[in-house]
Parts: C-alpha cells; structure tokens; sequence
C-alpha cells in the first residue's frame, strides 16, 4: 500500500510518492512531504488506481446526494447537446451559450446527472439568490445553502459569490465532487483562480456566454475548468430558442465643434503618450498611463482622453436618434443601454424614463425592475450594471447608445431582448460616432477593421474610465 493522500491548506500531501504520479508533486522541505495542487486529485486518483496500487485516501470528503427533481421542464435541444457533450468529456469542461439560452437548466441537469456535493460559484449576490431560488425550486428536498452576503452555510449543495469561495478556499477544498462555475470568465483572475486550483472536484462545469476577456486568462480555464466542450452563439438559436432578432447600427456624426474638440483632446493626450513613450496596445500601457496621471501634465492627459470619450458617447446627435427610436417602437418594452452614469442621468432627466445604475438602492432597483416586469414601466434605462447577474424581465427592443467595447457586453445585452415569447421580434439598435474609437471598437468587434499595420490595441476593447 502506497503512502495515504492527505488534504492540507488546499494541497494534496503525500509522505511518499509512488513513481507514477510523482509529476504532479514537489517536495516540500518544512513539512517533509511531497505536494501537490488540489486541482490534480482527479489525474492522481485515475493513475494510481490504473497501476492497480493500493492507497488511502484521506483527502476527499464528497457527499453522494439523492436528488428527486420536483419540476421537469423539457430542455431544448442546444441545453441536451451540452449536457451530453459535458459527460462524454468526462464530466468536465465549459459551455458557451448566449444570455437567455438556458445555462442554469443546462446546470441543473449536470447536478441531477451527477448528484454528489457540489459546489456552484456566481459572481454577483444577484446571482446568489436567483440560483438558490432554482435549485430549491429544482430540488426541494436538498439541503442547499449559501455562502456570501451575510451567510456561512455548511451544505452538500452551497451557492456562493467568487469572492466568498476564494477566501474559504482551503475549506471548501476536499468537500465538493461537483464545481459548477456561473460566469466562468470570472474565475482565472489572481484572486478567484483558488478556488479551482484548490479544489479536488474531479467534476468541473464551466458556464459563460462569452470566454474572452482582456487580459486573454480565458486560455487557463482549459486546465481550471476543462476546455469548451459546447458552444452556440445568439444567431445559431434565434427563431427557435430564442426570439427572432434583427440588429441596426446607426451612425452619427460629432457637430463640427465636438469634431475639433474631440480632435484636439486627442492630440493633447497623444502627445503625452509619444513625450513619455506609452503605447496603450496593453494592459501595461494602460497601467503606466494612469500612474502618469499623478503628475499635472498626465492628469490633464487623462482628462482629455476622458472628455473625448465623453464626446464621443453622449453627443447631442445620439439623444436625437433615441427620440426617433423610441417614436418608432411606441408599444414595445425597451431597455437602453450607456457606458457611464451620468448619460444614464440625463436620459432619465430629459425622456422622463426610470433608470437603475450601481447607485441605485436594492430595493429601489428591485421595484424598477418589478414595474418594468409588470408593465407599469415600458421603457428603462441602465448602465454596465444590468449586463451580467441580474434577471432582467422581458423586453424586445434594445438600444445600446455607448458602450459597445467587448464582446461579451454585446451578447449580454443583445440577451436581454432575445428571450423567445410567441411572435416576438427583437431588435438591438447599437448607435455609435463615426470618426471616433467607439466606430473602430464596433467594427473590430464585427471583424471589419484592422489598425493599419497593427493588431487592435487593448485601448480600442477595453478602455478605462
């Protein structure tokens, strides 16, 4: 018999380590043992037993679950592709599906199919509390529970904020066979990556409606969660699963005054940047160029860059398209979509429209989106904070008026609008400046433009505040 498996702090430990498996440890002087990463049970567990040696294990603390579904609603098509790709993977890897197609059935499939402990990480307490309201109304006779926003739950099923489950890391660790990670892009960043790297769960669903991000981590969760096992986008379900879409871009032009302004607050900030050699084409560019603005002529840099981005999202042009809009749609739910608050401010200000920011109480938020739900209000308008974790009621017409950077703000948004409802016929209007960042944004989001000589530039996906 080989040396017992232990779990310690989040790693695996063994006192001695058997030839076959000795790639996954690194010898650790203070505690004179072999370690390893949490995240390797699953590979060190089917090694050893395929050498046929006997072992111990002390480390994995998995609960086997008797689930009895009190609800069955019928999947669609997409949502059984995934779940069949999923366990001919092994039981680990991610989906890729738009807003409004479904992933937390696809989740609740995946937990009926493999009823151990499991552990579901979100990233929002919005979140938090629309999966535990599922899963209770999924499962009623499970003991489920919570973890963040004021709870501390000891459950065999526990939902629980990105945050939360990095800081307990080390506990949650040997308990949970099954890690379903909502929003999954979340998890590669310095902070929540722990909580996969730690975890024994031989079992991993990852679930997210667009991988990509910034900084390119999506590349780690191949090895954290497992790799995309089903993908879909927005178009391949309109009709069916999702409602029928069409997608307007509307051009408009800065006035000849916000044109030379916008001109010249970019010609102030890019002769910083060349005096002080910044490329803005990374994440580093980024950090040296607000680091700069320490200083009076980075600050007034950054002021510039700011108020042409402000141009160039709020000009008089776009409030006027939105009046025509709105005139041209007068009985549809609409929700607007901007970049920042203070856009948001004035549209509700001047259209005499609700409006819900990061700013806005919780329950102020929640009674908006209940009228909005009911019908009291038609029309809303909201920044970023209605892109992800929140359960946005119905609606058929979207206009996203500024902020259309990445990729993943544009399916989320365009999944607000295309939840399926009889007859339906959704419409996303995306209203960018032409002559600015915001058109080159847009267009290299469709793949239609390339920087002459250049990849696109972090600056052009993701620009900062």
């Amino acid at each position: 018999m080989t040396a017992p498996l232990r779990l310690d702090r989040g790693t695996l430990v063994m006192s001695a380590v058997p030839a076959c498996v000795s790639d996954f440890f690194t010898w650790d002087a203070r505690s004179q043992n072999y370690r390893a990463r949490g995240q390797a049970y699953r590979a060190i567990m089917e090694t050893l037993r395929a050498q046929g040696l006997s072992f111990k294990d002390d480390a994995a603390n998995f609960a086997k679950l008797e689930l009895s579904v009190a609800r069955e609603l019928p999947p669609y098509a997409h949502q059984l592709g995934a779940l069949r790709a999923w366990k001919e993977a092994g039981r680990r890897g991610t989906v890729e599906l738009p807003t409004g197609a479904g992933k937390t059935l696809v989740a609740q499939l995946a937990l009926r199919d493999t009823p151990r402990s499991a552990l579901i990480c979100v990233p929002t307490l919005d979140l938090l509390q629309q999966w535990y309201s599922g899963l209770v109304a999924a499962f009623p006779d499970a003991n489920i529970g919570l973890l963040g926003g004021g709870s501390h739950d000891d459950t065999p099923i526990l939902v629980s904020t990105y945050d939360s489950a990095a800081i307990h890391a080390e506990d949650l660790a040997g308990k949970y066979a099954l890690l379903i990670c909502d929003e999954c892009h979340h998890l590669p960043s310095d902070f929540t990556r722990v909580i996969a790297e730690m975890s024994l769960a031989p079992y991993r669903l990852g679930l997210s409606a667009t991988l990509k991000r910034s900084d390119g981590r999506e590349r780690d969760l191949d090895t954290l969660l497992g790799p995309v096992v089903y993908s879909c986008a927005p178009g391949d379900l309109a009709g069916t699963t999702l409602a029928d879409y069409r997608e307007v871009v509307i051009k408009v032009r800065l006035s000849a005054g916000e044109q030379a302004r916008y001109d010249g607050l970019i010609g102030q900030r890019n002769h910083f940047l060349r005096l002080n050699n910044i490329k803005l084409g990374s994440l580093d560019g980024w950090k040296q160029f607000i680091m700069s603005s320490g200083s009076p002529q980075g600050r007034a840099a950054m002021l510039a860059h700011r108020e042409a981005r402000s141009l160039a999202y709020g000009t008089e042009g776009k409030l006027r398209v939105l009046e025509e809009i709105l005139a041209n749609h007068p009985n549809e739910r609409t929700i607007i979509f901007t970049d920042d608050n203070a856009t948001v401010y004035r549209i509700s200000r001047e259209f005499l429209i609700p409006s819900i920011t990061h700013q806005t109480p919780t329950k102020e938020r929640h009674g908006v989106l209940e009228r909005f739900r009911d019908g009291s209000y038609r029309i809303l308008t909201t920044s970023r904070v209605l892109n992800e974790g929140v359960d946005v009621p119905e609606a058929s017409v979207g206009v996203m008026l500024s902020g259309t950077a990445t990729e993943r703000e544009y399916i989320q948004r365009l999944g607000r609008i295309l939840r399926k409802a009889k007859g339906k016929k959704a419409t996303l209007y995306e209203v960018i400046t032409e002559g600015t960042s915001e058109e080159r944004v847009s267009q290299q989001r469709k793949g239609q433009w390339k920087p002459p000589g250049a990849a696109p530039t972090w600056e052009d996906i993701n620009a900062p505040d």
